[in-house]
């Protein structure tokens, strides 16, 4: 008899708890109705995730942003530094164009 839907994520607890009492996977997977597959990859995405957790790397959320979400966690103070910057970099560029006789002297 087939089981029905359940999100592999909310079986995530129970199933760990099973693996530290000593359960395997097969004996796991018999339980949940799940096939040896998916129990390797429930554990491969699991052990992932934590070696990212550890390593301070923030999970981002999967999707589409909302519309009125901010497209990058930068400051104020940041993207009025990265204004200036691109601005002094523009500067320069065309000055470097103006002295090599290829852009335009408009000033």
């Amino acid at each position: 008899m087939p089981r029905t839907y359940m999100h592999v994520k909310m079986l995530g607890e129970e199933i760990f708890k099973l693996k530290e009492e000593g359960k395997t996977n097969r004996e796991i997977g018999e339980l949940y109705g799940l096939s040896k597959k998916q129990m390797t990859n429930l554990i491969t995405r699991h052990n992932r995730r934590e070696e990212k957790k550890a390593l301070g790397i923030v999970p981002r959320r999967s999707g589409r942003p909302p519309k009125n979400a901010e497209p990058s966690g930068k400051t104020d103070k940041e993207k009025d530094y990265e204004i200036k910057r691109l601005r002094m970099e523009n500067k320069l560029l065309r000055d470097f164009l103006h002295l090599a006789g290829r852009g335009r002297s408009h000033q």
